[in-house]
């Protein structure tokens, strides 16, 4: 297969790592607005070659979009040249905005994708090969695709040992801004009142397990999630709402000193984990 990458980061050098480890004969061209992602990328055997032009994509037989959601749409206007032959998927965290927007001339040759995995790291250097084995994979609008793209790029995902989802776009966005976007936001507020109230000494010294857990992904991308939050901002306003009111009752069960109903919340809360 002869492979297009465009985004040289975790998502994109960790899916061309599982690639390389599920396939022979693998040909994978790069393409990153990073220079040194770029090196990178050569260096740590992501890709066999890099391009500066797009153009250099019309003839693959996969292209995957591992990029800042707004620029996927940005780049999906530039592909109306590819061949028909050509199936492009896209990793976006959204996907309202993506689809509507996809060039009616290649509209079937693409398959909107979500693969719920990542880490807060980014960059070439942060790949992983088994970032994808075991995760799911939300495929959104698939009525859209056509045939020959859907069947490819479901063969691969379940070649690589992910779960695949159907999912209407705008019911995708709903779900990802209550159980992926919001604890983004949460996370980024969390490192940012911290450190506004308590000095670095402290933070070192006290800093358990759950607020390492809690604070991780603030160190995700700003790029990145800059791009999400901004796509899908009337359902993560939504969410956020949701949020403060439960936060809100909690401070109001501690301020009257309602133990047992305390309890009760938390117990409630406990109840996640039985579906997770």
């Amino acid at each position: 297969m002869k492979i297009g990458i465009i985004g040289l980061g975790l998502m994109g050098g960790s899916f061309a790592l599982a690639l390389r480890n599920c396939y022979e004969n693998l040909h994978i061209l790069g393409y990153d607005h990073n220079d040194q992602h770029c090196i990178e990328a050569l260096e740590l055997g992501l890709v066999d070659k890099i391009s500066d032009e797009l153009e250099s994509f019309a003839e693959l037989d996969l292209i995957i979009l591992s990029i800042p959601v707004d620029g996927i749409i940005t780049v999906t206007k530039k592909l109306t040249f590819v061949s028909d032959r050509t199936t492009i998927v896209d990793f976006g965290s959204t996907k309202k905005l993506i689809v509507e927007n996809i060039p009616d001339s290649i509209r079937e040759n693409f398959v909107a994708a979500h693969p719920m995995t990542g880490t807060e790291k980014f960059g070439p250097s942060a790949a992983i090969p088994d970032l994808y084995r075991g995760k799911v994979v939300v495929l959104c609008d698939t009525e859209a695709s056509g045939e020959r793209h859907l069947k490819r790029a479901k063969g691969i995902f379940a070649d690589l040992g992910m779960k695949i989802f159907y999912m209407d776009a705008e019911a995708h966005d709903r779900h990802a801004a209550f159980i992926s976007h919001m604890p983004h936001a949460l996370s980024f507020s969390l490192a940012n009142a911290v450190m506004k109230q308590e000095n670095p000494k402290a933070i070192i010294a006290l800093a358990g397990g759950g607020f390492k857990d809690m604070s991780r992904i603030a160190k995700s991308s700003p790029t990145m999630w800059t791009d999400v939050f901004h796509q899908n901002r009337d359902n993560l306003i939504q969410a956020i709402e949701c949020f403060k009111g439960e936060l809100e009752r909690c401070e109001e069960l501690i301020l009257q000193e309602k133990w047992e109903e305390l309890h009760r919340w938390m117990e409630r809360a406990n109840d996640l984990h039985e579906i997770l």
